[in-house]
């Protein structure tokens, strides 16, 4: 018996599939397996296919919902069409007996529920999700009861008599196919139930917490996918530290929004995706000429204009390194993980506040919408910074006006003061300025204005060597295989499924300022370098060359069809 397994339920969007999986993902995170739930979805409110796949591990976390199915629940033939491909030899597929359930595949299993008409003559079509969660009960050879008790868990307070309704659904579903189909079984691997409740997080749920457990209390934003859902948890969560989410009427007023919050004195953020950062370009320029702290979350999605709203890519990498007119300093960071979003996002309020620049954390909709099991997270990691603010003290010894908000220090960084500090400095041009922030057009000024701004990014610039990347592997493998972000679970477990072969992995997670001296040594050391660029451009491959050069030595595996890779793909292409 193998430490893991997987399920898929699939359907029209609108039949309760995300439910379903909701579902299973609960019970099983109880009963202590570590789970990876992924979300394949349309844009679309009804119709089209939709599938929820659930790889669980009664031993390690898992951060990917692997390349193989063992069970696939379908509500639709279309459900068997596009992903029995995925089935294991043998596999299983419990299909609802409203249509035929035809398989090309001659190995497999295929089971007929009668889910619907089970959930009709209960009086509740969309009940057939718990019809489909007792059968797959029996198949996976899982103790009912653990699922009674999430039943009571999650209906309890709407009444026992919903309770009842959801069990008996669960129940029929799960005696038929034992009465029709007693052998067809993919037992579990058995697990401990952890001492402790483990967490079942999303990356955009991490996000938001990092955010809190930063200090921060305000979240402007205008709902896009998939960067919502960090809204909608914020909403529910903001407003017992204080808080407040704000409902823009655009990107553009929500990055003003979180900017004029900032310059206030409170940490502020604004979430969107790439259509909404195309918007905030001209205010990420006033941002960086103004020196206010700025934070932007961009859960990507495929593009260009609408593009593919529903899927993952990693297509806006260039847009944040270098959006916007003229010149600015900016920090870009990229969590590699769904844990990571919390550490990302709140090194991002620090480092925001310390160098006061923008920061904009690339996270995408892989790690943004999808769910996996968390031992914990480390709140110890971090501790709030919130950089050079001149005390009320020092104002009170200055004369009205005489401030320097943006004065030339050794540094680079400036103190900065707070509207309502007397003495302080209450506006911020657009316009280049002086040192106490009035409008100049004087040469030497704007010259050490400019070398001001960037010069004081040198401590991250070194700094990023260190944190900035992440290395696995021998000193000097035979092959570098390169991600940066989301990727970074498929290439790890790409490289475990070629031990025995000289091969690291080197994943980054800050994107600019650039780690040239950690990601040219291991270029350096390497014999072959292969690029994983989730965009059609190679714009990974493009940022390194032109940081550090290597054009003979690398070499790019694109992928840019609305799907993640997968690690068979990233295996196949670095053995050719």
């Amino acid at each position: 018996m193998t430490n893991e397994f997987t399920w898929k339920v699939g359907g029209a969007q609108g039949e309760g599939i995300d439910s379903t999986g909701e579902i299973l993902s609960t019970v099983l995170t109880r009963m202590g397996y570590y789970i990876f739930a992924y979300r394949h979805f349309m844009s679309l409110v009804k119709g089209g296919h939709t599938n929820y796949k659930i790889r669980a591990n009664n031993v390690e976390q898992v951060d990917y919902h692997g390349d193989t199915l063992d069970i696939l629940i379908a509500f639709d033939q279309t459900t068997i069409d596009e992903n029995e491909y995925e089935l294991i030899e043998g596999g299983i597929i419990l299909h609802d007996a409203k249509f035929e359930g035809q398989a090309k595949r001659t190995d497999l299993k295929v089971c007929s529920v009668p889910m619907s008409q089970m959930a009709k003559d209960l009086g509740n079509v969309i009940i057939k999700n718990m019809v489909a969660a007792g059968a797959s009960c029996y198949v996976l050879d899982i103790d009912p009861e653990n699922f009674y008790e999430q039943i009571e868990s999650q209906f309890g307070k709407k009444g026992a008599e919903l309770v009842e309704l959801n069990k008996t659904a669960f129940n029929k579903g799960y005696d038929y196919v034992k009465e029709n189909y007693p052998d067809v079984r993919r037992p579990v691997p058995p697990a401990t139930k952890p001492a402790s409740p483990r967490l079942l997080m999303t990356g955009n749920e991490t996000t938001g917490v990092g955010a809190l457990a930063a200090g921060c209390r305000i979240l402007a934003a205008y709902p896009i996918t998939p960067a919502t859902e960090i809204m909608y948890w914020l909403l529910g969560n903001m407003k017992d530290f204080g808080g407040k989410v704000l409902q823009a009427e655009d990107e553009i007023a929500a990055c003003i929004m979180a900017i004029g919050a900032n310059y206030a004195g409170v940490r502020s953020m604004t979430s969107t995706s790439g259509p909404g950062l195309s918007l905030m370009m001209e205010a990420i320029g006033m941002a960086g000429i103004s020196e206010t702290p700025l934070v932007i979350v961009d859960v990507q999605r495929g593009g260009p204009s609408t593009g593919l709203p529903t899927k993952p890519e990693q297509s806006d990498l260039n847009g944040a390194l270098w959006g916007s007119h003229g010149e600015i300093p900016r920090v870009v960071l990229a969590p590699t993980s769904i844990e990571d979003c919390y550490y990302q996002t709140f090194n991002a309020f620090n480092i925001a506040e310390k160098y006061q620049c923008v920061v904009i954390v690339l996270s995408d909709l892989f790690i943004g919408m999808n769910k996996m099991t968390l031992s914990d997270i480390d709140v110890t990691r971090f501790a709030v910074d919130r950089g050079e603010i001149v005390s009320q003290e020092t104002l009170d010894q200055l004369e009205k006006g005489a401030f320097k908000r943006y004065a030339i220090t050794d540094s680079g960084i400036s103190p900065r003061s707070f509207p309502g500090m007397k003495n302080g400095r209450y506006c911020a041009l657009t316009n280049e300025h002086e040192e106490t922030g009035l409008e100049i057009e004087d040469v030497p000024m704007r010259e050490a204005q400019m070398n001001k701004r960037f010069g004081k990014m040198a401590p991250l610039e070194r700094e990023v060597n260190e944190w900035g990347v992440e290395y696995t592997g021998p000193d000097a493998p035979d092959v570098l295989i390169i991600g940066f972000g989301s990727t970074k679970a498929q290439i790890s477990e790409a490289v475990k499924t070629m031990e025995g072969q000289s091969v690291g992995h080197l994943q980054l997670r800050c994107m600019m300022p650039f780690p040239k001296d950690a990601v040219r040594s291991r270029i350096e050391s390497a014999k072959r370098v292969v690029i994983i660029d989730h965009n059609y451009t190679g714009q990974l491959t493009g940022l390194i060359q032109r940081e550090i050069g290597f054009h003979d030595k690398t070499e790019t595996l694109k992928k840019y069809n609305g799907n993640p890779f997968t690690v068979g793909e990233i295996v196949s292409y670095v053995k050719g």
